[in-house]
């Protein structure tokens, strides 16, 4: 198994650590896995293990430099680092900034879960120097929505039955994407609820359910557009 290395990195004097999964050879790429709420899980942790085993090197993101207790304080400690929509943006930058420092000639992208996901649209949105972003089971509502082109490729995987993300947030996302003329493509899946890559959800939301079909097709669909996109 991968053994995931410590990354020490700063957002400003917020001292924050990554987990970095480093592939075997040559990296064909950099890839960030940006968490959920709860910060760094067992679940995350499979997740840059799996990149890595496909030949990336991925480093796990950390949103706020301490580990949650619960689910009711990772609520409290998400709602303090988004409050401002810049404060949230240069946390995310940081952990690009952290990544990048170990190949700074190499193509990057960025992937999330849940917050993570709506982490990954937001550094979309800030135009951030990445060849994709991958968003699964993300939050697509923001305080600032794209104004100006994005670079990126976009990639969205999202439960329709996703209790947190109704269909109005839906379609405002698309319309977003649209004005500004963004690589877009949105995979829908029929009956799906919130969080359906995590096998082991909390039970504190009531509204996060495994879904093994996919979890599968959502990997395998990121998959497939890195092997479009990265060299």
């Amino acid at each position: 198994m991968t053994v995931l290395e410590r990354i020490d990195y700063h957002d400003g004097d917020t001292a924050l650590t990554g987990w970095l999964a480093r592939p075997h050879g040559v990296p064909r790429a950099l890839v960030v896995v940006f968490p959920t709420i709860m910060n760094v899980t067992p679940v995350i942790e499979a997740k840059a293990r799996a990149l890595a085993q496909q030949g990336y090197m991925a480093l796990i993101a950390d949103f706020y430099g301490a580990t949650p207790t619960d689910f009711p304080a990772a609520g409290t400690m998400a709602a303090a680092l988004r409050e401002d929509v810049q404060v949230y943006r240069g946390r995310l930058t940081a952990a690009v900034a952290a990544l990048k420092g170990f190949g700074p000639d190499m193509p990057a992208a960025a992937i999330g879960f849940c917050m993570g996901g709506q982490a990954v649209l937001e550094l979309a949105r800030a135009d951030t120097d990445l060849a994709i972003v991958a968003s699964f089971h993300g939050l697509l509502d923001t305080a600032k929505p794209a104004d100006r082109p994005i670079r990126a490729r976009i990639l969205v995987c999202h439960g329709d039955a996703d209790a947190l993300v109704p269909r109005e947030q839906v379609v405002r996302f698309w319309q977003e994407m649209d004005a500004v003329g963004a690589n877009w493509h949105f995979h829908s899946y029929s009956g799906v609820a919130h969080g359906f890559t995590n096998p082991a959800p909390s039970p504190a939301t009531g509204a996060i359910f495994y879904d093994a079909s996919a979890d599968r097709q959502s990997w395998a669909a990121m998959l497939s557009l890195f092997d479009e996109v990265l060299p």
